[in-house]
């Protein structure tokens, strides 16, 4: 069954909800110019709540390795995903499971893939104002030819509405979904949020 992560989790009653609803990952941001920041202390709290069997992610941007090491120690947080620049000699330097996630753009960007040695990346919409979040849709054809390279979750503009048909169309490991469950920037709308994760596993 496909697998969901909730990402820009600032909140325990947020974080608490998504899991009630089944997802399995929950994201948090640990990127200072995210308007989903969460300061690392929180998080601590947050994931201390969370019941046994949740993944829990820390998403960085460009960050010094040590803070990134840090942070994980600090917080728990069981995987780490990086969104921003980072080469693939940097991802080697990470411990543990690791997401990349690849802003996409074109065939080029997937063709990019090969070169790091990472097992899941996460596939999301380029943007050149910003990181993440934007709410953008890419071509996910080219999600589909980025399955050669290893596992996919799928990102990038997915809402309840439109999850379905992404998940027929690629068949990624699982989905991420991050603006497309808000109320506002940080804050989920329950409703969204139960209906994306329901969507998102009764296809996958």
């Amino acid at each position: 069954m496909i697998k969901v992560k909730i990402c820009g989790i600032t909140n325990k009653e947020d974080a608490l909800y998504a899991v009630e609803c089944g997802a399995d990952a929950l994201g948090f941001i640990f990127y200072e110019k995210s308007p989903r920041y969460i300061e690392p202390d929180d998080a601590k709290t947050i994931i201390a709540a969370l019941p046994p069997f949740v993944t829990t992610v820390g998403v960085f941007v460009n960050k010094d390795f040590n803070d990134i090491r840090d942070i994980t120690l600090l917080t728990g947080v069981t995987v780490v995903q990086l969104h921003g620049d980072e080469s693939p000699s940097y991802c080697n330097l990470v411990e543990g499971k690791l997401i990349k996630a690849i802003r996409v753009k074109n065939d080029s960007s997937i063709e990019g893939l090969k070169k790091y040695d990472v097992d899941t990346f996460l596939l999301d919409s380029f943007d050149k104002n910003s990181f993440g979040g934007s709410g953008l849709t890419f071509d996910w054809k080219l999600a589909e030819k980025a399955k050669q390279y290893g596992k996919i979750i799928l990102a990038g503009g997915l809402t309840p509405d439109n999850v379905e048909e992404a998940v027929k169309k690629v068949a990624p490991y699982g989905v991420d979904v991050n603006s497309g469950v808000e109320k506002k920037p940080g804050i989920k709308n329950k409703n969204k949020v139960k209906e994306f994760i329901i969507r998102s596993k009764a296809v996958g």
